[in-house]
């Protein structure tokens, strides 16, 4: 399920700073899926990128935005009906920004391939402190998407707490992870945050 609201930590166009960040991981020219893509945000930043880019969500009108532009092909999908839609696809890269459906999160990490990437970022326990989401079904519990990852994943990095942006304050968790036949270690990226979401959306 989803809130009306998660995309307002990061509305407008350019990327999370921290998919943005740890995009280097996703090979070049791969695929990659954007899962709930909203208005595309991340699918735009891949595709310039190089990447095919699979975008992916239910809102009709959102996908319209999308439709037509070079390397990016859209899929009207509900993700949490009966029957998963993407069963037996797998992924260069998996991103998931401000989207949590726990039932079908074994189905999201089957989407990464073996040597894969899976950027993640959404809402965390706190945030009701500070306005919506505030549902619990749309919050992770502290440590739950590391946890829920690091079974079938390699974490390269994880983060959760208080941010501030776009005027407000939001409490989340982020993760960057590989599959597990990913060579180790993977290269870390060498730029900083700031010249890395600047320099890849300009």
């Amino acid at each position: 399920m989803t809130d009306t609201t998660v995309h307002a930590m990061h509305a407008g166009d350019r990327p999370s700073p921290w998919i943005a960040r740890f995009a280097t991981l996703v090979r070049p020219r791969g695929r990659v899926i954007d899962v709930a893509c909203g208005q595309g945000r991340h699918a735009r930043f891949f595709a310039a990128r190089g990447a095919r880019v699979t975008a992916v969500d239910r809102d009709t009108a959102a996908l319209r935005l999308l439709s037509g532009l070079p390397d990016i092909v859209v899929h009207e999908l509900d993700l949490e009906g009966a029957t998963w839609p993407l069963a037996g696809e797998r992924f260069d890269g998996v991103v998931v920004s401000n989207y949590l459906y726990r039932p079908r999160f074994d189905a999201l990490l089957d989407l990464v391939d073996s040597d894969g990437v899976l950027l993640y970022e959404t809402f965390a326990a706190g945030n009701e402190a500070f306005g919506r989401p505030s549902n619990p079904a749309f919050l992770l519990a502290p440590n739950e998407l590391a946890e829920r990852v690091r079974a079938r994943l390699t974490i390269v990095a994880f983060e959760q707490g208080q941010v501030t942006g776009n005027g407000r304050i939001a409490v989340v968790q982020r993760l960057a992870a590989v599959g597990t036949r990913r060579p180790w270690p993977p290269e870390l990226p060498q730029r900083s945050l700031h010249d890395v979401v600047d320099g890849e959306t300009r």
